[in-house]
């Protein structure tokens, strides 16, 4: 039983360990690289305007959430200016 109990503890706090998005887009110096998960047509289209107008190179992430419908979480080398301008292009109600 004790096995039972500590292996079941391994496997959940390596399930809450992993990095699981539901969406992930990479830029680098303002190019889409690559994108990963069911990404909104109007969401990529409007990311890709805004790395050309303002390159830059980062990732992008959308995690599911229990409370909030998406959580939006931006690597740090995106600057803020262009992280408000993503934020304020992503459809939250897509993900309701």
């Amino acid at each position: 039983m004790g096995y039972f109990l500590f292996i079941s503890f391994a496997i959940f706090l390596a399930f809450m360990l992993i990095d699981r998005p539901l969406i992930v887009i990479a830029f680098k110096d303002g190019q889409l690289v690559r994108h990963k998960g069911k990404v909104p047509k109007g969401f990529l289209h409007d990311c890709q305007e805004i790395a050309k107008r303002n390159p830059f190179t980062g990732t992008v992430k959308v995690y599911s959430n229990r409370f909030k419908p998406a959580k939006l979480v931006m690597s740090r080398s995106i600057d803020s200016r262009t992280q408000q301008r993503i934020k304020n292009v992503f459809p939250h109600q897509s993900f309701k």
